[in-house]
């Protein structure tokens, strides 16, 4: 995967995909959502991954299982792309993005899996990118 793709604009193409396939709430759609479900959702909305554009913030649907809880993998690449100082649209974009490591597969379609190998991807290509 070109470096260079994470030192670029994101293409709006992007966004779209992710509107198309799993949806794209305003954060304060999802705040609402949770606010609903939970007593106290600030815990929960810490861990929700946020894109940035068009002057709002918006929160892929691919974090979100069908009960709207959180998808444990989604959850733990996020983390670790926080802890590595991945900007969150460049982490929308990588795991959106097929990768030849995953043959071609994209990780957003491994997160029902255990999330080891995605874990180490992550840091391979922002290490590389950082490099």
């Amino acid at each position: 995967m070109p470096a260079d793709l994470y030192r670029s604009p994101i293409p709006e193409q992007l966004w779209e995909r992710i509107r198309n396939e799993f949806d794209l709430p305003s954060l304060e759609q999802v705040r609402e959502r949770f606010s609903a479900m939970y007593e106290d959702p600030e815990p929960v909305m810490r861990q929700v991954v946020r894109v940035f554009m068009d002057g709002g913030t918006y929160c892929p649907g691919y974090q979100f299982e069908s009960d709207l809880t959180l998808n444990p993998v989604v959850v733990a690449l996020f983390e670790r792309a926080m802890e590595l100082r991945i900007p969150h649209n460049y982490f929308a974009l990588w795991i959106m993005v097929p990768s030849p490591a995953l043959h071609g597969s994209r990780p957003v379609d491994l997160r029902g899996q255990d999330a080891s190998a995605l874990l180490a991807l992550l840091e391979r290509t922002f290490t590389n990118v950082a490099a």
